[in-house]
C-alpha cells in the first residue's frame, strides 16, 4: 500500500468515495549497465555501453529525462544514443553480453531489461 496512503489512514484522514486511490507511478527506469554489448537500430553498427552523459544534444533523452548513453564503436569512436535506438545483444542462450561479467550477473541484468523492454529488443550479434 503507498505510504501517503497509510498515513492517512494512521492520522484518521479517510478519502470520500468520490476521490479514487493515489495512482501508483509507472515502473522506475532500468538503466543499460555499462559494459553492455549493442547495436545501433539506425546503422547496424555494435558498440560497448560506455556511460551516460547529462550533456545532451539534440531532442532524444533516455527514460530518466535527461541523459544520453554513451556508446564506444571502436577506434576511438563514440557516439550518444538514447535508449529507443538500442538492440541488446544477447548469446545463444539469450543472456545480454556484458564485458567482464559472470553469467549470474548477466542472467540478472537480462531478467531486468526483459521486464523494462520488449523481446524485438534483444539481437543476436551480427
Amino acid at each position: 500500500m503507498d505510504r501517503s496512503l497509510i498515513n492517512l489512514l494512521l492520522e484518521g484522514n479517510v478519502m470520500p468515495e468520490t476521490q479514487s486511490l493515489p495512482v501508483k507511478p509507472s515502473a522506475p527506469w532500468v538503466r543499460i549497465p555499462d559494459g553492455t554489448k549493442v547495436r545501433l537500430r539506425t546503422d547496424n553498427q555494435e558498440g560497448v555501453i560506455d556511460g551516460l552523459t547529462e550533456l545532451v544534444t539534440g531532442a532524444g533523452r533516455n527514460p530518466d529525462g535527461r541523459t544520453q548513453y554513451r556508446v564506444n564503436l571502436g577506434d576511438q569512436a563514440r557516439t550518444l544514443v538514447v535508449e529507443d535506438d538500442l538492440l541488446v545483444l544477447v548469446d545463444a542462450e539469450g543472456l545480454a553480453l556484458i564485458l567482464k561479467q559472470k553469467v549470474e550477473f548477466r542472467r540478472l541484468v537480462t531478467l531486468r531489461l526483459r521486464g523494462a523492454l520488449g523481446d524485438d529488443r534483444f539481437v543476436r550479434p551480427a
